[in-house]
């Protein structure tokens, strides 16, 4: 694909893990391969030039500054990352806990490929990333990915299944972090699983992007990298953290992001013919996303939109909706009526904040 100028901002963060049970060698790839494993920028050394990793196929390994053709790269703070060209893999062995839940955060960049895609696996879990849609204006997405352990020391694989003509076109990766999740039960407080949030995947400290959580990967919730929901929609959702934006409640909730394209869902055991009370904040990330936002709730045939009008400074209010259940499996869903960008960043696509999301039965008087 040819270009007069393209310029990639690419963030590496430097990550202290919470993570114990097991890490990641060499995750943002700031140890590469000897000058003589190198032809260029493409690694030529064999399957362990870069170390932690095995690698195999058309593999870059860049720097900041680096200029190729007319394209340039521009990696902050002197560091590095990993490009994967046509069939190319980077796998690595990870200890894990046999039958725990995992999420696999990384930082990703789509280049020059017109339909670039990244599968992602630890067998037998896998996904593949489609990345035609860039959500930050500055080139790079962190998503986290989840599954679930068979095994006490599992291959994790980073692959690009594309053919491009220009064997160097393919996703750029950095900054890979591993989180152990615990999904969290139902309480007689709240028939909703993790409906606050708390549980996510990991987020780098050094980066105000959020986490991506893809879109219809697997139908399970606690395979979610948010466990207990379900991303139903054909764009992303964003997790988002209190260190980095406005949060209505606690340390995590979700900013929808793609519209109607963006929405998230969960299904809860109720009881047919009980009435059940459905409550929710609204609000907005405090990340220049202005204007008027909107969520719609839907709960079976029963549905409320929330009209938000934001400053794009942080707030949020409070709405509920009342439904009488048909079936013992309601599923809940919350989704963005509008596609909305940062005021600041026209390339960044942004939205309504959800959290604190409660569903309890009502007593009868």
């Amino acid at each position: 694909m040819g270009m007069l100028s393209f310029l990639l901002v690419f963030c590496c963060f430097h990550v202290t893990f919470s993570f114990t049970d097991g890490s990641i060698a060499n995750a943002e790839f700031e140890f590469g391969p000897k000058p003589q494993d190198m032809k260029g920028t493409v690694v030529t050394g064999g399957p362990h030039a870069i170390p932690g990793w095995e690698i195999s196929g058309f593999i870059e390994y860049l720097k900041s500054g680096q200029k190729q053709g007319d394209m340039l790269l521009v990696v902050p703070n002197g560091a590095y990352a990993v490009r994967l060209g046509n069939g190319a893999s980077i796998k690595q062995k990870i200890k894990v806990v046999k039958g725990m839940y995992y999420s696999i955060t990384f930082m990703v960049a789509r280049t020059c490929a017109q339909e670039e895609k990244l599968n992602v696996s630890v067998a037998p879990d896998w996904v593949v990333l489609p990345m035609q849609t860039l959500y930050s204006g500055n080139g790079w997405d962190a998503y986290a990915w989840s599954f679930q352990a068979d095994y006490s020391l599992v291959d994790m694989a980073f692959h690009h299944p594309g053919k491009e003509e220009d064997p160097a076109c393919g996703p750029i990766i950095d900054s890979i972090a591993l989180k152990a999740l615990y999904p969290p039960r139902p309480t007689n407080k709240n028939v909703l699983k993790n409906g606050g949030f708390e549980e996510g995947p990991y987020v780098f400290p050094n980066t105000t992007s959020g986490v991506l959580i893809p879109p219809n990967i697997v139908d399970l919730s606690d395979h979610s990298p948010l466990p207990g929901w379900i991303v139903e929609s054909l764009k992303a959702v964003k997790y988002i953290d209190s260190d980095h934006f406005s949060v209505p409640l606690g340390k995590g909730a979700v900013e929808l992001i793609g519209g109607k394209e963006s929405a998230i869902a969960q299904v809860a055991r109720t009881i047919p013919g009980k009435t059940y009370t459905l409550s929710f904040a609204v609000g907005d990330a405090g990340n220049s996303c202005e204007g008027s936002l909107s969520v719609e709730a839907y709960v079976g045939k029963e549905s409320v939109k929330v009209p938000y009008e934001s400053k794009g400074k942080g707030g949020f209010k409070r709405a509920t909706l009342k439904f009488v259940a048909v079936s013992t499996r309601t599923r809940i869903l919350f989704l963005s009526t509008f596609y909305t960008m940062r005021s600041d960043d026209f390339a960044s696509l942004c939205g309504p904040v959800i959290d604190d999301v409660t569903l309890i039965s009502l007593r009868k008087p």
